[in-house]
């Protein structure tokens, strides 16, 4: 049976990340919002699928942005830490079998060294010669599928994303986008094309929020 963590540990080498373009002004300077993306999706889109679901998650993200400030490390006592408020549990453990997604048809295995090379994947995140658009979505597609807990994985690759780039002073005025991107575990231009939607994202916040600066009127971008 196909191991679609090994497909993925192989394809993550050949993703030209270094490719990626850096914005205009950042990561040296802070790209601000009229709107925390992520907060406004919480509040709306999960709050209107599920009220309690979105509650936690939005605990996790308010951890998650205090552990940003703090300068904490991206690892996986961190994804634990947030992983518990979002499923409102007293432990978050790595998971203990094989993890499957996509309806079952992609499974994730699980040997002896798995919760160690994700550690060292996490580390990467770290990298300062990497664009931080590439290490906040390469970030979000290592726990895509390393798949480390038994449930929330996906809200969790959301936050791994958030964080880093929370640490590099950037925030996203909306984050819809990044769940309608196909996220295919062997194919790295598709890779390269969730760290261009992340550059993307980025330099449309950072164009809004001038632009509504300079006319000095309020602006509400629609999430997608």
């Amino acid at each position: 049976m196909t191991d679609h963590l090994r497909r993925w540990c192989e394809t993550r080498e050949q993703v030209p990340w270094h490719d990626v373009r850096h914005g205009r002004g950042w990561p040296r300077s802070p790209v601000q919002a009229r709107r925390d993306g992520v907060t406004h999706r919480i509040t709306t889109v999960e709050h209107g699928r599920e009220p309690l679901r979105a509650q936690r998650l939005l605990a996790a993200y308010e951890q998650m942005r205090a552990d940003a400030t703090a300068d904490k490390a991206l690892d996986f006592e961190l994804l634990a830490r947030w992983q518990r408020n979002i499923l409102g549990v007293a432990r978050a453990p790595f998971r203990s079998g094989p993890a499957f997604a996509k309806r079952g048809r992609e499974r994730y295995g699980l040997d002896t060294d798995t919760p160690a090379r994700l550690e060292v994947c996490l580390a990467g995140s770290r990298d300062p010669a990497l664009p931080v658009a590439s290490r906040a979505a390469r970030a979000y597609l290592d726990v895509c599928f390393f798949h480390p807990f038994a449930d929330g994985n996906a809200r969790s690759a959301l936050l791994a994303l958030a964080f880093v780039l929370a640490k590099a002073d950037i925030v996203l005025d909306q984050v819809g986008p990044l769940a309608q991107l196909q996220r295919p575990v062997d194919d790295p231009e598709a890779a390269k094309r969730m760290a261009d939607l992340v550059v993307t994202l980025i330099e449309n916040t950072q164009r809004r929020f001038e632009a509504s600066s300079t006319s000095h009127c309020r602006y509400a971008p629609r999430e997608l």
